[in-house]
């Protein structure tokens, strides 16, 4: 099955990437900063609208706690800083923001539920209207997150053509497992990270949002014993 859908959001970040490196420099810095705030606060509403549609609040907490938990104890946001830093040997980069710029970008790409829908409605139905629209988002807001982080950002384009690619080719084979119900609490969980990535990017404080990735997968397990169970 081609992946369309992820592959023109792929074109989509690499196309906005590009121009956020062109004009960034041309940006005043002012104009950068009040954009960037934009992008968070923007990214901050959807987040609590994804969040908002929890339907049963102690799976989320539960979800949130041991995800955390599980974050910290196998030091995830130290193992993806140190995998940025080797892409960044690797292409010989000398921008000093390459590891943050494709690692928030990867976050915000990735953790949503345009990213999770999109890709499960393209294997389900085989439609890819949702992520057509996700790779419209996403070039913009990589024109920002580029002219700011520089290049990284454009390798945030790897781990998202992976993971939506993967999304979809699970839902096509395992149609039976993908209940509203999962996709719901999944979304919500995704929309508490989406939040804590907007307050990163408005800097009013620092959130290891890497950590808190193995919630997703802790949703996933609790809502089918204690939701569908």
């Amino acid at each position: 099955m081609l992946p369309v859908g992820t592959i023109v959001n792929v074109a989509a970040i690499l196309g906005g990437g590009t121009i956020g490196l062109v004009i960034g420099r041309r940006f005043p810095e002012n104009i950068r900063n009040l954009v960037f705030q934009g992008l968070g606060l923007c990214t901050f509403i959807i987040g609590v609208q994804m969040a908002l549609k929890f339907s049963n609040p102690l799976l989320m907490i539960f979800a949130i706690l041991l995800g955390g938990v599980t974050g910290e104890l196998l030091h995830l946001e130290e193992f993806f800083a140190s995998l940025g830093d080797r892409v960044k040997r690797l292409v010989r980069s000398r921008n000093t923001m390459f590891t943050d710029g494709m690692i928030t970008a990867s976050l915000l790409y990735c953790v949503g539920s345009m990213a999770i829908l999109g890709s499960f409605d393209e294997g389900l139905r085989g439609d890819p209207t949702l992520l057509f629209t996700k790779s419209m988002l996403d070039g913009f807001a990589s024109i920002a997150l580029a002219s700011t982080y520089g290049i990284g950002v454009l390798f945030s384009a790897v781990p998202l053509f992976l993971y939506q690619f993967s999304l979809t080719m699970f839902a096509s084979m395992f149609r039976e497992v993908i209940t509203p119900g999962l996709v719901t609490e999944l979304t919500a969980v995704g929309g508490l990270l989406i939040i804590g990535i907007g307050i990163n990017l408005m800097k009013l404080t620092y959130i290891r949002i890497s950590n808190l990735l193995p919630a997703l997968g802790f949703i996933v397990i609790l809502a089918k014993i204690f939701a569908e169970g």
